[in-house]
Parts: C-alpha cells; structure tokens; sequence
C-alpha cells in the first residue's frame, strides 16, 4: 500500500490552482471536468502520481466556500530552509500563518501557510 492524495474542496479553482502551483511550485498533474455531476477535478503536486502523493483540488462548480473544520489538521511540506521558503512564498503573495522558529516544546523548525480556502500547510527543514 501506499498514499496516493489527499483531497481538499476548494471554493476557487483557478485561484487555488495559482497558489499550489505559482505560490508553493507544484505542478497541476491532471485535471478533468465531470459537467454531469457539476464538478472539476485537478490533482497537484511536486512529482509523478506514480511516484509520489499529491494534492487532489475538488471544484463542486455551485459552491463557492467550505469550512475547513476543527477536525482539519495541515498538510506538511518539507523544505530545504524554512526562513528562505517563506520569503519566497510572501513575495508570491502567499500569507504565512506562523512565522518560521523552532517548534513549541522542541528544536523542529516549521511555519504554517494558509491557503485560499484558509487550509493550513506545514513547512517542516530537512531533518539532517
């Protein structure tokens, strides 16, 4: 077995897309409209399905905002350097949620991004 995506609805899929792959640098692997069903897949990611996990952007085509929810954690991305990420992500315009120092209780450097429908992504360094 292995992870194959995780899936978010999002309100805006052309500005979704514009932020996981002109804000974080994903590339949109694939994507496809169900016009029966009113709704539009696009699957995102920094590598081939085959290899892999991605990011699966749900478009229900009548719906224009979600909830993410309290039972919502984050996804996590690693990143060569924590501070250098979030310069780069705040000159694309992206908005950091939780500037990068180390952990509470720990040494681990992170921050938190949010993205447009306010889903909350984890930028982890490297672990040496």
């Amino acid at each position: 077995m292995r992870l194959l995506h995780t899936m978010l609805r999002v309100g805006d899929l052309e500005r979704s897309l514009a932020f996981y792959t002109e804000t974080l640098g994903m590339r949109l692997l694939r994507r496809k409209d169900y016009p029966d069903g009113r709704f539009t897949l696009a699957f995102v990611g920094y590598g081939e399905e085959s290899e892999q996990a991605c990011i699966e952007l749900t478009y229900n085509w009548d719906t224009e905002h979600y909830d993410p929810g309290d039972g919502y954690g984050h996804i996590a991305l690693e990143v060569d350097d924590v501070y250098q990420a979030c310069d780069q992500i705040r000159a694309r315009g992206g908005v950091i949620s939780r500037e990068p120092g180390p952990m509470k209780h720990g040494s681990t450097i992170l921050a938190f991004v949010r993205d447009p429908d306010g889903y909350a992504i984890e930028l982890l360094g490297r672990k040496s």
